[in-house]
């Protein structure tokens, strides 16, 4: 019995346990709930001024709201259309600024600041560009009137006097010769610069830049630098060489006719002299194109120089347009194994190529005229060539005369040998047509005729001189 008493004395104490601790935890609760209701006092105190004081507010709202629900069902029906805003308006006719939003004002500028309507300002610029326009038209149909009714012996055009400022322009722009080195380069530079080929290159380059012309045509001819250099080829032609030129009646007055013509000299001058003696003799003045080799273009000077004086790239592209544009053309088939021919070898003829000129005269119906050129082998009379140095000179062979290189560049000076100039008889191919330039055996047959015309008017004219230097 004692040991059943005590079981349940066990059980009342494993229960007061929990009992001890409940005051604490309703302590913490009331001290959590008393904090509450301070935040909820606090909260409610707010609220209430708040209302008071947004009262009036809320009541229109409520007013508002009362009123749109009772028009509410007029407006169902209607259509519905966004209020128009004035200010939004203005806004985006507006000229923008920088920014961001609906509307951005400078800093000077006040927000309540009226400003003109823009639309308007616009309006009156247009109106002003337009006058403007009005009025340059007027002005430049008063030009043209003016420069239309100028005659010879009155006003320049107005062509001229663009032109004559133009030139006036570019003689001032004209650059100067630059100093070796530099302007204040120390004298191991500048003599260093003067032992290099590309101060040289530059210099040239400026004075020919100097000398330019406006008035050059698509193959390089510059009328102004050649009636610049007129004087010194008329007396290269008439005093020099003394060119006698005969049979240049065969030379129509207009049309295109391709010269054919024997290469000689170390100096190719033989194009240059056939044209000035052509300009001078011909009766009706024709101007003469002449086709030159590409080593022409490599040597120092010289192939700009030919090229501003009427020499033309030899490629039968640029033949072919000159012969259609009805050139007078001339083409020298030995190229450069004529020039290059030693001094022994004068006079005899050597092989025309593959008689490429046959077939452009084929192609474009061009009639061939034979020409012969005597006087011109003992210009710079060729003694031995070298040509294991012409890789790095850029040139087909290193001439040596009797006066190159033992006295430099003036050793290249032509002689005054006196030259004769005959024209044979025209060779006439219209009868063959286009297609025979693909007839090989028709082409060489050609060829080696015209070679042989060649041939003959240069034995005629070996024949009839009895000096070298009077003829």
């Amino acid at each position: 019995m004692s040991a059943k008493k005590k079981a349940p004395a066990k059980k009342a104490t494993s229960k007061k346990a929990p009992a001890k601790k409940a005051p604490a935890k309703k302590a913490a609760s009331k001290k959590a709930a008393s904090k509450k209701a301070k935040k909820t006092g606090t909260t409610k105190t707010k609220r209430a001024r708040t209302a008071s004081s947004a009262g009036p507010k809320k009541r229109t709202t409520t007013q508002a709201s009362a009123t749109k629900t009772k028009s509410a069902g007029a407006k169902l029906r209607q259509p519905r259309s966004a209020p128009r805003n004035e200010a939004a308006d203005e806004d985006f006719d507006s000229p923008p600024q920088l920014g961001i939003g609906s509307r951005v004002v400078p800093p000077s500028m006040d927000y309540d600041e009226e400003q003109p309507p823009p639309s308007r300002a616009r309006r009156k610029l247009s109106g002003d560009v337009e006058a403007e326009i009005r009025a340059l038209e007027e002005r430049l149909d008063g030009l043209i009137r003016q420069s239309a009714a100028s005659t010879d012996g009155g006003e320049a055009s107005l062509r001229e006097q663009v032109q004559s400022v133009a030139r006036e322009v570019v003689e001032r722009l004209a650059p100067d010769i630059e100093a070796p080195g530099g302007p204040d380069a120390r004298v191991s530079d500048a003599v260093k610069d003067l032992m290099s080929s590309d101060y040289y290159t530059r210099q040239w380059g400026r004075l020919g830049m100097r000398s330019r012309s406006e008035d050059v045509d698509e193959f390089g001819l510059d009328p102004v630098y050649e009636a610049r250099l007129r004087p010194l080829l008329d007396f290269l032609c008439e005093r020099y060489f003394r060119v006698e030129l005969s049979g240049a009646e065969a030379i129509p007055a207009s049309g295109r006719m391709l010269i054919v013509a024997n290469h000689s000299g170390t100096v190719p001058l033989d194009g240059l002299v056939l044209r000035s003696a052509l300009r001078l003799r011909h009766p009706q003045q024709r101007a003469l194109r002449w086709l030159a080799e590409d080593f022409v273009y490599y040597l120092p000077f010289a192939g700009a120089l030919f090229t501003r004086l009427g020499a033309v790239r030899a490629c039968q592209e640029n033949a072919e347009r000159l012969l259609l544009g009805e050139h007078l053309v001339a083409v020298f088939p030995e190229g450069v194994k004529g020039i290059g021919k030693l001094f022994r070898d004068r006079y005899q003829l050597q092989r025309f190529g593959r008689g490429g000129f046959v077939r452009l005269c084929l192609r474009t119906n061009t009639p061939i005229l034979p020409c012969a050129i005597v006087g011109a082998e003992e210009t710079n009379p060729l003694l031995f060539r070298f040509e294991y140095l012409s890789k790095a000179l850029g040139v087909p062979y290193v001439p040596v005369t009797p006066t190159f290189p033992w006295l430099g560049p003036f050793g290249l000076i032509p002689a005054p040998t006196k030259w004769r100039i005959a024209f044979g008889e025209p060779i006439a191919v219209d009868s063959y047509g286009p297609e025979a330039a693909e007839d090989h055996v028709l082409v060489g047959r050609l060829a080696e005729r015209v070679r042989s015309n060649i041939q003959e008017l240069v034995q005629r004219g070996l024949d009839k001189r009895s000096s070298v230097w009077l003829g």
